[in-house]
């Protein structure tokens, strides 16, 4: 069928008008992303926040009579709280351990221990650990200088370490506050939610795809932030029972690594060979360090068992998108990336599913 020139005319005016319109639609969406991502991180940690921790929202509705903003207000309050007292004592017995140690070594009467002579005798590093050791018993000041710029590059990792902690605590409380005013308008939220989710996926699978990204933000949560939780309490009333130099830090190190999704062990195990080269091998040190140990292993345990609870997807794809997620994305990528794998773990299933009947193709074939 042969079109005529005015047909031809008119096509390319339209074809040009969609283009041109796509074009603005496009320069519209850069520009809005390049005025949002500033604000990207606070955003997700806020939703994160807010989907974490409605559900108490929820359970306080009928002693506050459904006064959202206030329950909201609450909740922010009480988290501040939470987070500022451990933060504050924190803070205080790390200075005050710090000008201790530094008003011991200007008195001069700061003096390490030499080490034993089982210490050259253990696997690999034995030898080593021996000789630093023993110069550092001696020789502290040559020490330090033959070490400088490995003790100057730590120093800087240290403190590029902390200053990033502070910046990112101080997203963490705006965040909250965002995350408080997202809670108070729960409802509507959940509604413009299933409202974006059926114009991207249709209609029949919006309310379940929100249902699924809110239940796999709370299973991470509970087995990710829940699990690290449970095994600072554990080795750390351990370490206190124990007597550990800086058994609080050390409990807060713990809690730490386990939301990055690293080993307890990196931890326990120090600690273990501390204990035993200080106070020797007896019946309490030897079920110190096979209980710390255990505990140190305890996440391998929990996770199957919190970390895909009311999911719809099996467990090991909320494991390999929060481990996956992590790697990527840092903290944030631990929560999206499991989000982001359940959906398309479930939206793929939907579409191996959704194939014709074979009396419908046979039908279809016929002339």
């Amino acid at each position: 069928m042969l079109l005529t020139p005015i047909t031809q005319r008119v096509l390319s005016r339209e074809l040009l008008d969609v283009l041109i319109r796509a074009g603005l639609v496009a320069v519209l969406a850069i520009f809005c992303f390049r005025i949002f991502v500033p604000f990207l991180n606070l955003m997700v940690w806020a939703l994160i926040l807010a989907i974490t921790l409605y559900p108490l929202q929820v359970m306080l509705r009928r002693p506050f009579a459904n006064k959202d903003g206030l329950i909201a207000t609450l909740i922010v309050l009480v988290a501040f709280a939470v987070i500022l007292v451990p933060t504050y004592l924190l803070g205080v017995a790390i200075a005050e351990s710090i000008e201790h140690a530094m008003a011991i070594f200007k008195s001069g009467s700061f003096r390490i221990p030499p080490p034993a002579e089982s210490v050259s005798s253990w696997p690999l590093v034995g030898r080593r650990v021996y000789d630093i050791w023993l110069q550092a018993s001696t020789d502290l000041t040559g020490l330090a200088q033959k070490y400088a710029p490995q003790l100057k590059e730590a120093s800087l990792a240290l403190l590029g370490t902390v200053t990033g902690l502070g910046a990112g605590l101080l997203v963490f409380f705006v965040a909250l506050i965002v995350a408080g005013i997202l809670m108070a308008h729960g409802e509507k939220g959940h509604h413009s939610a299933v409202l974006i989710a059926s114009r991207i996926s249709g209609p029949e699978n919006g309310a379940q795809i929100t249902d699924l990204c809110t239940a796999t933000i709370r299973a991470v949560a509970q087995g990710v932030v829940g699990i690290a939780f449970i095994q600072m309490l554990l080795i750390g009333i351990a370490f206190i029972v124990m007597g550990i130099p800086g058994a609080g830090l050390l409990a807060l190190a713990v809690l730490l690594i386990g939301i990055m999704q690293l080993p307890a062990t990196l931890i326990t195990v120090p600690v273990i060979v501390f204990v035993i080269v200080t106070q020797g091998v007896t019946t309490a040190t030897v079920i110190f360090s096979i209980y710390v140990f255990v505990a140190g292993l305890a996440d391998n345990v929990l996770k199957p068992l919190l970390l895909g609870r009311g999911v719809a997807v099996p467990m090991p794809v909320v494991l390999i998108g929060a481990l996956g997620g992590m790697v990527t994305g840092g903290v944030i990528g631990l929560f999206i990336g499991p989000v982001m794998l359940a959906v398309g773990y479930q939206l793929f299933w939907r579409w191996v599913k959704d194939q014709p009947r074979p009396e419908t193709v046979q039908q279809q074939t016929l002339p």
